[in-house]
């Protein structure tokens, strides 16, 4: 297995022709879920056009917009909850 992935986590294949064991089919779940968090705050990032597109700017300062745009998103939901 290349390093990158050895920290990763993949969820279960079902066997052909057989079912999935239910604590596999639990463990499938529960990366979904933790899936979706992830892709709902990607989705609310790439809102901003900045982070959408390419970025042509100077690199210095994107880390900087980043950390903007995440204040702010952080705020709004701080702010909502």
């Amino acid at each position: 297995m290349p390093k990158s992935l050895t920290s990763s986590c993949i969820p279960a294949k079902k066997p052909r022709g057989a079912d999935l064991p239910s604590h596999e089919r639990h463990h499938n779940r529960q990366l979904a879920q933790l899936r979706v968090v992830g892709e709902h705050i990607n989705r609310r990032l790439k809102i901003f056009r900045i982070l959408k597109e390419q970025y042509r700017n100077r690199r210095k300062r994107f880390g900087l917009r980043c950390n903007l745009i995440a204040g702010l998103l952080n705020y709004e939901l701080a702010l909502f909850s």
